[in-house]
Order: C-alpha cells, then sequence, then structure tokens
C-alpha cells in the first residue's frame, strides 16, 4: 500500500497498458486491486451474463426433475403486470 500510495499514477497505468490488475497487498496479503475501466466494465457485463445462464440452467434442471411450469401469463398477473 506504501509503494502504491507513492506511485499512484503508475500503477494506474500499469493496469490500464497492460490490462492486468494490480494488486495491492498489506502484511503481504491482497487486500485490493486496481483494474482498468474498461475490463471491469467487461467484467461485471460477463458476470451479470453466466448469473443469467446459471439461473437459466437452475430453472430447465427445475423443470427436467418434474417441477411443473409456470405459464409467462400468470407470472404477470402475479406481480400486476396485466389486467383482467
Amino acid at each position: 500500500m506504501t509503494q502504491a500510495r507513492e506511485r499512484l499514477a503508475d500503477v494506474v497505468d500499469d493496469a490500464r497498458v497492460n490490462h492486468q490488475p494490480v494488486y495491492l497487498t498489506r502484511r503481504g496479503k491482497r487486500i485490493a486491486a486496481v483494474v482498468d475501466a474498461t475490463d471491469l466494465e467487461a467484467l461485471l457485463r460477463d458476470s451479470e451474463d453466466l448469473a443469467d445462464l446459471r439461473a437459466a440452467a437452475a430453472a430447465r434442471a427445475e423443470l427436467d426433475s418434474g417441477e411443473t411450469a409456470v405459464l409467462w401469463d400468470q407470472v404477470k398477473a402475479d406481480l400486476g403486470l396485466i389486467v383482467d
């Protein structure tokens, strides 16, 4: 942390140019990372996509195990998105 504080601009440039995280440590343990903003945005987007894929796989597994599907119109009605 002390070195990072002293050369923050270099740490940020290193992460930005090399597209690799620069880990900040305290007493030899990683406590934070500096990453390029564009890389972080891509990671967050990919993380959301992965969460969606996992949810879809879980839903398919429920159907495969015999769970009864809920019709989309019923879901909308339960959420008050359609009026009868």
